[in-house]
């Protein structure tokens, strides 16, 4: 895969959670959203320490707070259907600045907030200090099917080529006097999507007989052996272990 393929997501750097195996973070990752969405609703302090754990994370990684708040907004759906909840929900009611909520409506909506916005920032935190090819290659190393890693590899690799090709077809459109300024435009869009189709798949055939005349098998080989150490394990595993050391001490 290209090493140059750096997205927004993620900032490079030479932290202790960059150095860090992908395979270990992505455990790491999976674990810690595990114990936080096993944690009950009502432990407030719980949700806090987690909160807490992650923030030392972005400072160890040196990963700045406004990269994850501006990385945030992905979840604005998720609040959004968070907050109609209270009021659409049904149940006993009670008034919070004049307004009539759902009891079970709050709960649900904290519930939803909490964790989801945990869940967010533990992966904008393993996208900020993992490039998305070693997460790739962290994924095939945890035995992952072959199959849905490597059509996740090529995605990645060929994502900015389809985006390049649309924008030559946009200059073009629009060098030619097109305008999208109404509906009556749909069927100029919907033959330039289907051109596009045809040309993404014309190059995939083309790759993979390019593939098959240099040996592919079905298995891409391995070019980075990714292993991890002991040390490595136990460094990344203190942030779920530590969260959910928080879990017991909340259910106690």
């Amino acid at each position: 895969m290209g090493a140059g393929h750096h997205h927004q997501l993620y900032r490079p750097g030479d932290s202790p959670v960059h150095r860090l195996p992908p395979q270990c973070k992505l455990v790491a990752v999976l674990a810690f959203a595990g114990v936080v969405v096993a944690t009950p609703r009502e432990a407030f302090w719980a949700f806090g320490a987690y909160a807490l754990l992650l923030a030392l994370v972005a400072g160890v990684a040196r990963v700045p707070l406004t990269h994850v708040l501006r990385r945030m907004a992905i979840e604005i759906p998720f609040v959004l259907f968070a907050l109609a909840i209270p009021i659409i929900g049904m149940g006993e009611r009670t008034e919070v600045l004049g307004l009539s909520l759902s009891v079970q409506g709050l709960w649900a909506a904290w519930n939803i907030l909490a964790k989801a916005s945990l869940g967010v920032v533990a992966s904008i935190l393993l996208a900020a200090t993992t490039e998305p090819r070693m997460i790739l290659l962290g994924a095939q190393r945890l035995r992952l099917p072959s199959l849905l890693v490597q059509i996740a590899m090529f995605m990645l690799r060929y994502l900015d080529v389809i985006m390049d090709e649309m924008r030559r077809m946009r200059v073009a459109r629009e060098s030619r006097g097109f305008e999208a300024r109404n509906l009556m435009q749909i069927p100029v869009i919907a033959r330039s999507a289907g051109a596009l189709f045809i040309r993404s798949y014309e190059r995939g055939e083309r790759v993979h007989l390019a593939m098959l005349s240099r040996g592919y098998n079905g298995s891409l080989p391995i070019i980075h052996e990714l292993s991890g150490s002991g040390r490595q394990w136990g460094v990344a595993l203190a942030l779920p272990v530590t969260a959910l050391a928080v879990l017991g001490v909340s259910l106690c």
